[in-house]
């Protein structure tokens, strides 16, 4: 008995050691990659005339990941232009991070910041944390079991430090991977990952969080409950849409260039131009958080929502990187602006259920975006959010952001799947009998 206490007292102070280690590593590289992004994105509001760099800049991240962002590691080809879902990969075991991945995500992040993609931050944030995780993993020589544990905190501690929610990175980082299924033993390397890589971020690096504010949350009754839930339909449908539309353009653009990363960047750059000069606007370029901000105090434009899908969807779909959260933010803040005019609730209630709605729906981790609107609104609201997480989770069906994910338990029985299956293969699954359906 006795040596029992001594190996869980063993395990917990390694995991302890590892979780910190990874985020106080990636506590720091994240602050670096937010100060920066700050800088670049004032950098580009301050000369319009950057935009027209982007197809040049969509270059430069092709060279990258076409020259350096392949890796062989154990006989596997491990692309790091897969982002997160080799991150997701690894953590299920078919694939490995290579250490030079977060290097080159914060290079053409901070590329497509500058010259004017639309893209958000934790993007590169989680596969630093995967690459930091990974040569930690390498150091330590810790056994592939282990290796997994440690890779889920990598995402939590990047997680956590991106958006300055500690406890919803503690969760995000045991979520993200898998549908339906939760890995508490990986709870104490992320715990202590999340809330050092936060910490560090913050009270280390002094970096400030943007704050949204919620100005009234209406009292709770029937009818309000009645309107949270339509409207989290809603707000799925729309991340759906995105999601469908991004992994669409990637498929499409891959197909057409035969996987030329750089082709695909350029001519996709060249048609976030286009349009930008088309709306003679760049309120959809760059992270767009002002206007994000705009959307719980003042109205926006009532189409903000769909110009932010289309543009994001183009420069992700395309091959450029950096994060979907944040443009998942602004959409889903954004039409809930929009519907302010339609539904008798508060302005910045709308804005913030359609916010938290759109991620949940879009990354499939409804505990986590619950956990998220607590941190971000200082708990109001609670039980809206509660409803909005679960409801926009379950009628996003299996779509998402990251085909990686697998689905551990489905969403609904009416779904026959067999255990394990991920999104991208239920995707395909699905257009293969459309296809033989519309043939009969």
């Amino acid at each position: 008995m006795l040596l029992k206490y001594k190996n869980f007292i063993a395990n917990l102070v390694q995991w302890s050691l590892f979780g910190s280690i990874v985020g106080l590593l990636v506590g720091s590289t994240t602050a670096f990659l937010l100060k920066t992004n700050d800088y670049l994105g004032d950098v580009r509001l301050q000369s319009d005339w950057l935009i027209y760099l982007l197809p040049f800049g969509g270059i430069i991240i092709g060279y990258l990941y076409m020259n350096y962002g392949k890796v062989y590691l154990n006989n596997t080809l491990n692309d790091t232009a897969e982002l997160n879902n080799l991150v997701i990969d690894t953590v299920h075991g078919k694939n490995q991070v290579p250490k030079r991945m977060g290097p080159i995500v914060y290079l053409g992040t901070f590329i497509t910041v500058l010259f004017g993609g639309s893209t958000g931050r934790e993007g590169a944030a989680v596969q630093m944390g995967g690459s930091i995780a990974a040569a930690v993993n390498n150091f330590f020589k810790v056994n592939k079991l282990d290796s997994k544990i440690l890779m889920m905190s990598g995402i939590s501690g990047g997680f956590g430090a991106a958006f300055g929610a500690p406890i919803t990175g503690v969760v995000f980082g045991m979520e993200m991977a898998s549908l339906g299924k939760l890995k508490f033993e990986a709870l104490v390397p992320c715990l202590t990952a999340s809330f050092v890589g936060h910490y560090v971020t913050t009270a280390g690096w002094g970096h400030k969080h943007e704050e949204f504010i919620i100005q009234s949350v209406p009292e709770i009754s029937m009818i309000t409950f009645g309107k949270v839930i339509l409207l989290s339909v809603l707000f799925s449908l729309i991340s759906v849409l995105y999601c469908q539309l991004r992994h669409g353009i990637q498929n499409f653009s891959e197909k057409l260039f035969n996987k030329n990363h750089i082709k695909r960047a350029f001519w996709g750059g060249v048609v976030v131009v286009a349009l930008t000069l088309m709306i003679g606007s760049q309120d959809y370029n760059g992270r767009g958080i002002e206007m994000l901000e705009q959307s719980f105090q003042d109205e926006v434009p009532p189409f903000a929502f769909l110009g932010k899908l289309i543009f994001t969807a183009i420069t992700l779909g395309s091959g450029f990187v950096g994060g979907e959260a944040i443009p998942l933010f602004f959409i889903g803040a954004t039409l809930g602006n929009a519907l302010h005019t339609f539904v008798d609730l508060p302005m910045s209630f709308l804005a913030a259920l359609g916010l938290i709605a759109a991620f949940s729906a879009g990354a499939n981790t409804p505990l986590a975006a619950f956990l998220l609107a607590m941190e971000m609104f200082n708990g109001e609201g609670l039980e809206y959010f509660f409803v909005a997480c679960l409801v926009s989770y379950l009628f996003s069906g299996h779509h998402g952001l990251w085909p990686s994910q697998k689905i551990y338990d489905p969403k609904s029985r009416l779904y026959q799947l067999p255990p394990a299956e991920t999104i991208e293969n239920v995707e395909n699954k699905k257009k293969s009998q459309t296809n033989k359906d519309s043939k009969r």
